[in-house]
């Protein structure tokens, strides 16, 4: 079994910073793309960030210049570094990866449960 858990939420001024990490743990045999996501109320889901298991990565357009993201793969971990923070970031934000849990059996998708973002003076 394979579970992704997210930490660092929480309730940060408008232009401030806040970390989001992720964790994966379970029955692993490799870690492929992992990604943040987030939804804020009343909106469908969205991606945030990706990173390749190369460490290659992209951006939503709203948060270039603003947002990084980051992976250890020994660690199995992934990092999103937000900096000047806009009350629009608001919103739940997840975590998802790609894994495969054995040799030759393919990958699939998991998704964290999610943790809160609040900008807000």
């Amino acid at each position: 079994q394979v579970q992704l858990v997210e930490f660092g939420g929480g309730l940060v001024q408008p232009g401030g910073s806040l970390t989001l990490s992720c964790a994966v743990s379970g029955n692993i045999f490799f870690v492929y793309d992992m990604g943040w996501y987030r939804q804020a109320p009343g909106k469908e889901r969205e991606s945030v960030a990706s990173i390749s298991e190369a460490g290659g990565t992209s951006y939503e357009d709203s948060v270039k210049g603003r947002f990084t993201i980051s992976r250890d793969n020994r660690k199995r971990t992934m990092n999103l570094q937000m900096d000047s923070l806009k009350p629009e970031d608001t919103a739940v934000y997840y975590c998802n990866a790609d894994v495969a849990v054995g040799y030759g059996l393919g990958h699939k998708n998991y998704w964290g449960q999610g943790t809160q973002v609040t900008v807000s003076s």
